[in-house]
């Protein structure tokens, strides 16, 4: 299994809180990779002026209480995965999100958090 599979795995084991801050969700998304034997790093920055919330390998995570739509979430991907320092990016989100499975020739994967209580958002 690739890392970003094995990132997208680890993230759908993630239960947010309906209520749960931002703060919160980075513990739990943390957490997971931990489980899973993952290794990272928290508010990496990947370039001058572009910090990920987390960097798996060289796999970023983008994580989402709320976000602010399709097109901004967009914007920011490929922000990041135009940086030389990423080969793939995971984006989770408490609602879930359509990306392309590609930006920037890069993979992408999206994880839907409320989906992981058996609901989506």
């Amino acid at each position: 299994m690739d890392e970003l599979s094995r990132v997208a795995l680890a993230l759908r084991s993630v239960r947010p809180d309906a209520a749960g801050s931002e703060e919160d969700l980075h513990r739990k998304v943390a957490e997971a990779l931990a489980r899973a034997g993952i290794a990272f790093l928290h508010e990496a920055r990947v370039a001058p002026g572009a910090r990920v919330d987390f960097l798996a390998g060289r796999v970023g995570i983008e994580v989402k209480c709320r976000h602010g739509g399709r097109a901004a979430l967009l914007r920011q991907a490929r922000k990041y995965l135009s940086c030389t320092a990423l080969d793939a990016l995971v984006v989770a989100t408490q609602s879930g999100v359509d990306l392309p499975r590609r930006i920037a020739g890069k993979p992408v994967a999206t994880v839907c958090l409320s989906r992981n209580w058996g609901i989506a958002l």
